[in-house]
């Protein structure tokens, strides 16, 4: 099973969509995708968890699928949605200096893709 790592940082929720939608297009076809909310894009969180959204069901069907590996615990912080990265219950990402490595991904054999 191929590993592929999604690191996210553009903050439009456009561009969002597209890992949204890659990531459950690798699942199906066999692969273990992992969606990382970096940079920007953390700030997109409590914009998904509204059901109003109109890509709220993507969303969800994203992490019901686990493919939600976490955010980035420092941009979380910087973008100021700490709490609602923490209320929706994803991991917080901090291993390089508050950041999620990539790295450590490629280490583990994922291969690293960036929106």
């Amino acid at each position: 099973m191929k590993d592929v790592a999604l690191f996210a940082f553009n903050g439009e929720l456009m561009c969002f969509v597209h890992v949204l939608l890659n990531a459950l297009d690798m699942k199906q076809a066999g692969m273990n995708p992992r969606i990382v909310f970096e940079g920007a894009a953390t700030k997109l969180v409590p914009e998904l968890v509204k059901k109003e959204n109109p890509f709220h069901q993507l969303y969800v069907k994203a992490k019901e699928a686990d493919l939600i590996e976490g955010a980035c615990k420092a941009c979380s912080a910087k973008m100021g949605v700490l709490e609602a990265v923490q209320a929706e219950g994803l991991p917080l990402l901090d291993e390089m200096s508050g950041h999620p490595s990539v790295g450590a991904y490629m280490k583990r054999g994922f291969e690293i893709v960036t929106f």
